[in-house]
């Protein structure tokens, strides 16, 4: 009997949460059961180096990767009709935006659905890889896997918190229509998304982000992270605050300088270092300047391997402005980590708070509050760390529903 074949679509591997969910997933399969097939669109970013030899990961064509490089780059490449394309469906999605109001149009998201519907036309078909058991979207858009993939059952998978977010109703929920299940990451991901799509109840389920405990526990040990984040010229280090992510406003790590000052203001030596990238970085180094907090908020850049900093922590901290259901808060709960989180709409559906960690207003003079709380109460980190160590945060079963889906 053949084993159901699965084809999976992602756009690139650069270090972000849907990337790292990705990867979990992909380890989770057991490929004697099924066969997996991974297109990615562009063969970068530094997580290509993590895809399990277990999945067949086909060939780049040059096509699908023209879609989200540099438009210099793929007219160099001759990729001509890509490039007006795209820029055709920029223009419409502008024509679009100024029918919104002021804060819809500031909470959009909806750019890349009017991009891939002028390049969908244009990249050639999958259909010569054959027939498939399943074909999944990893990542919204979902135009590749609905128009190009030969396809028995096709799945979109949704991260974003939907009460965050403004999108085309009319464009997207197309879309989500063709699907025959849409994935969401969380209950509280799935409540916000029928808020808006009720009619696409009968589609949803449920699926928890994977993540391999025993791969974070190994790579947490890859190096010793302690000598970069230790308190030099002082007598003793510092408490270690860290905070990982893409350096954009979603993210809130243009506050963190103010709320390392609050926290100093009460006698805290702390030092907070953050790990990630993103076009927000001029903003944040200009926050850490107006504080006055160049030696206590530490820009550390991307890092391919976050988990030995990660381990070397005192308190992890995501003061996230919204999130779908952070990946490296799950992370740092794997290593056992105290966690302080803001009240972002689905924070309810990530901690439970006081008991796995600490969810706080989103305010900044909060967030310092609540870090100061937990640095002081030492017993209430210990109530925290005994939790997390005897209680499971990889979700490795979760992959048992997809094989529900697919009957095997």
């Amino acid at each position: 009997m053949n084993k159901p074949r699965i084809f999976i679509q992602f756009h690139y591997m650069e270090l972000g949460g849907a990337e790292m969910a990705l990867i979990g997933l992909l380890n989770a399969f057991d490929t004697s059961r099924v066969d997996v097939d991974l297109f990615i669109n562009q063969h970068t970013g530094p997580l290509m180096r993590l895809i399990p030899s277990k999945v067949n990961l086909l060939p780049q064509i040059p096509s699908y990767s023209a879609i989200e490089r540099p438009m210099k780059d793929i007219i160099r490449e001759g990729h001509l009709l890509i490039a007006v394309a795209r820029l055709w469906g920029k223009l419409r999605y502008r024509l679009y935006l100024r029918s919104l109001s002021s804060g819809s149009r500031r909470r959009d998201g909806s750019s890349t659905q009017y991009i891939f519907d002028a390049v969908s036309p244009l990249l050639p078909s999958l259909r010569k890889l054959g027939h498939y058991d399943m074909a999944i979207s990893f990542l919204d858009p979902p135009h590749i896997v609905q128009d190009k993939v030969d396809a028995a059952i096709k799945l979109e998978w949704i991260h974003a918190d939907f009460s965050t977010i403004h999108m085309d109703i009319n464009r997207c929920g197309k879309r989500w229509e063709k699907n025959n299940y849409i994935i969401s990451i969380s209950d509280a991901i799935t409540n916000q998304f029928l808020k808006t799509y009720p009619t696409l109840a009968n589609k949803i389920k449920v699926i928890e982000n994977i993540i391999s405990p025993d791969y974070v526990r190994q790579q947490a040990v890859a190096f010793d992270a302690n000598p970069e984040l230790l308190h030099t010229g002082a007598d003793k280090p510092a408490i270690k605050l860290l905070s990982i992510g893409r350096f954009a406003l979603v993210k809130n790590f243009d506050s963190i300088p103010d709320i390392c000052r609050r926290i100093r203001e009460q006698g805290l030596d702390v030092r907070w270092y953050l790990i990630g990238f993103g076009g927000k970085e001029a903003l944040i180094r200009e926050k850490i300047a107006e504080a006055g907090m160049q030696d206590h908020v530490i820009i550390l850049g991307k890092k391919s391997n976050p988990y030995p900093y990660i381990k070397a922590c005192d308190i992890y901290v995501q003061p996230s402005r919204y999130e779908g259901k952070s990946i490296t808060v799950r992370e740092a709960q794997i290593l056992c980590k105290p966690v302080v989180i803001t009240n972002y709409p689905s924070a309810q559906s990530q901690i439970k708070d006081g008991v796995d960690g600490v969810i706080c207003d989103m305010d900044n003079a909060s967030v310092a509050e609540a870090i100061i709380e937990l640095i002081k109460d030492k017993d209430k980190q210990k109530s925290i760390v005994n939790y997390l160590e005897t209680h499971d945060y990889g979700f490795e079963s979760e992959v048992n529903k997809i094989y529900q889906i697919l009957g095997c």
